[in-house]
């Protein structure tokens, strides 16, 4: 065995210098990426189109401030109290055209907390209607898009027997979905 003369300085030095790299990996090992769950489904008569939106509470609640008391817990009495809040954002950065370009409405019909392998998710239910029938529609997804770049919406569709997969993101916005 033998004794550094610097006392082990350079091997402290060292660490210290690699502190932040370890620290950082830390917290970006910790970071959950910002993922939604989109799923539609088309009803048998085609004029109808029923979805479920799951949405992490924790982007949610980054964006809305959802957390009332600040204690870093959502309650269910909290994302109540918020639900309207929770609609109108995420409603407004999903669009749906027919083949003739005109705007479809999306109607709410329920919320609920769905648990995801990575935390609590509010669980949107609508359903899509056209005023004229369409066997195509363009669907604009820009949900979290401003505010996380990173954000990616998992997009499935459900028609008759077929069944059509996404990956959404800011390169990815538009599709154009046949019923």
């Amino acid at each position: 065995l033998s004794r550094r003369r610097d006392g082990g300085r350079e091997s402290m030095k060292r660490l210290l210098y690699a502190l932040p790299l370890l620290l950082s990996a830390a917290v970006a090992e910790a970071h959950s990426a910002s993922d939604a769950y989109l799923t539609l489904s088309v009803d048998v008569d085609e004029s109808t189109l029923h979805g479920q939106w799951d949405i992490a509470l924790r982007d949610l609640d980054f964006v809305l401030k959802l957390d009332d008391d600040g204690n870093g817990e959502l309650t269910w009495g909290e994302v109540k109290r918020h639900r309207p809040a929770i609609d109108h954002y995420a409603y407004g950065q999903l669009r749906f055209d027919d083949a003739t370009g005109a705007a479809c409405s999306v109607r709410p019909t329920h919320q609920l907390i769905d648990a995801h392998a990575d935390g609590a998710y509010a669980a949107l239910f609508f359903d899509v209607l056209c005023a004229h029938p369409s066997k195509t529609l363009a669907m604009s997804y820009s949900l979290f898009f401003a505010v996380d770049p990173s954000h990616r919406g998992i997009f499935v569709m459900h028609s008759g027997e077929q069944t059509s997969t996404a990956v959404l993101s800011p390169q990815n916005a538009r599709v154009v979905l046949a019923l």
